[in-house]
């Protein structure tokens, strides 16, 4: 696969019609592996920004852990859709961090995580709040684990009422974790499993997809001028709603399952993909 720019052809954007709400996901799409925020995704989010799109974050990760990246890029979108569309954030001048939540699905996580602790021995397990603390039991990455996290016992763990749920198998290749938790036949959950034996579990029915298109109601843009980018499986729901009337944009390096429901692909994340197919706007 052609790398750098978009690989399928991009409408002609004329940059005096009215803005675009621009979904953009972090790993893998705005931030590479490592972390690192190129200086071109950084001007083209500046200049989208400066011109008046409203261009937003819409992620897997906690609040916890976005909203530092939101500080790093100087974004202050009206909304910022957090743990795979299960909390959603409106500017709240009034806050410490200028957000607050204003919209949260929350599900009773008993039932899943009994069914999982059941066929996956030795794997860690967290499940997030609505108030952004994540409480865990188990082995997480480091990078995972802020002032909000707080490591207790497998039972305390079924007493949270969650609006995310992570599963890490660390001891399983991504094939066999796949193999696993498609074998568990999980109910009333949504569910997605990323580039490593992690596993993402939100409440039923909830996805990027379904907090996006209630922000571009809340917005009134039309389905026409919504664009969303993302790399991951978490993605293929926004991809898909973005691609039947706007722009769903794969990352170069998405699976072949995330490219599949595109309508466009642009370059990898280490080939400044996100910048390419931002400047078309």
């Amino acid at each position: 696969m052609t790398h750098g720019a978009p690989v399928t052809s991009a409408p002609d954007v004329a940059r005096h019609e009215s803005p675009w709400l621009v979904a953009l996901d972090i790993d893998g799409t705005i931030m590479t592996e490592g972390g690192n925020i190129s200086d071109a995704v950084h001007r083209e989010i500046g200049r989208l920004r400066d011109e008046g799109h409203q261009i937003m974050i819409a992620t897997g990760r906690s609040v916890d852990m976005t909203l530092p990246v939101i500080e790093r890029l100087n974004l202050r979108s009206d909304y910022v859709v957090c743990s795979n569309g299960a909390i959603t954030l409106g500017r709240d001048d009034t806050t410490d961090t200028g957000y607050a939540p204003v919209y949260i699905e929350e599900f009773d996580p008993r039932e899943v995580l009994t069914t999982i602790s059941g066929s996956l021995e030795g794997a860690g397990y967290a499940v997030e709040d609505a108030h952004g603390n994540m409480f865990y039991k188990g082995t997480f990455p480091q990078a995972a684990i802020t002032d909000t996290s707080h490591e207790v016992s497998f039972d305390e763990l079924l007493s949270v009422s969650a609006t995310r749920v992570v599963v890490l198998s660390p001891s399983h290749s991504l094939e066999e974790f796949l193999q696993i938790v498609e074998g568990m036949g999980l109910h009333k959950v949504s569910y997605n499993v990323g580039w490593t034996a992690w596993l993402d579990i939100a409440p039923f029915g909830v996805t990027k997809a379904t907090a996006m298109e209630r922000v571009r109601g809340w917005l009134d843009v039309p389905a026409a001028r919504v664009m969303a980018v993302g790399d991951g499986r978490n993605d293929i729901d926004m991809l898909t709603w973005a691609s039947r009337g706007g722009r769903g944009v794969a990352m170069g390096q998405a699976p072949a399952d995330v490219i599949e429901v595109a309508s466009e692909i642009t370059g990898a994340d280490v080939d400044d993909g996100l910048a390419a197919v931002l400047a078309t706007l």
